[in-house]
């Protein structure tokens, strides 16, 4: 029988992106508190599982709340490595880059991105450039049908690009708002 659980909203401390989604028993709650490391209950394999047990990403918590209702809580924490299975840092990554990001770690035989990758960051770079081109080239004077194709393309290998440097887009993302932040501050 499955114990009654609460959702488990993980977060990042330091930025507060929202990081994983788990669920949590009395006993996950208690093993958590206790040892300052997030503990969850696997639905699928119906028992409690400590976060990075295997993988050695673990969630070293910061805080802990409970919501109003007492039915689901927050975690804040500090990650030590990607939290998701995928390689990426989040869950909630775009689903394109939780494929690359999974290519690249399993380097699957007969995937394209596994074969990119084997080629290093620098034919990664040389594929992202020719698909800039394209896509530019495209923008200039090709139909929307078209350039929606060269872009894809180009974030297509843009995520390639960032694989094959142990880069997240999660870092892209937080240049953006730096530099967001820095020009609102003007």
């Amino acid at each position: 029988m499955q114990p009654e659980l609460r959702a488990a909203i993980v977060q990042d401390a330091r930025d507060g992106r929202v990081l994983m989604l788990a669920w949590m028993d009395d006993e996950s709650l208690r093993l958590t508190r206790e040892t300052g490391q997030a503990h969850f209950w696997s639905r699928s394999r119906q028992q409690l599982w400590k976060k990075g047990e295997t993988s050695g990403n673990t969630l070293a918590v910061v805080e802990l709340k409970d919501d109003c209702d007492g039915d689901a809580v927050l975690l804040r924490v500090d990650p030590a490595g990607p939290v998701c299975h995928t390689g990426s840092l989040s869950c909630f990554a775009p689903w394109l880059w939780r494929r690359v990001a999974e290519r690249a770690r399993t380097k699957p035989e007969g995937s394209y991105v596994a074969g990119l990758l084997a080629g290093g960051a620098a034919k990664c770079a040389q594929k992202l450039g020719e698909e800039g081109v394209e896509a530019a080239l495209a923008a200039a004077g090709e139909s929307d049908e078209r350039l929606v194709a060269e872009l894809a393309d180009l974030w297509f290998a843009s995520y390639v690009v960032l694989a094959a440097r142990g880069l997240d887009p999660a870092a892209v993302e937080d240049e953006l708002i730096r530099r967001a932040r820095e020009a609102d501050a003007r």
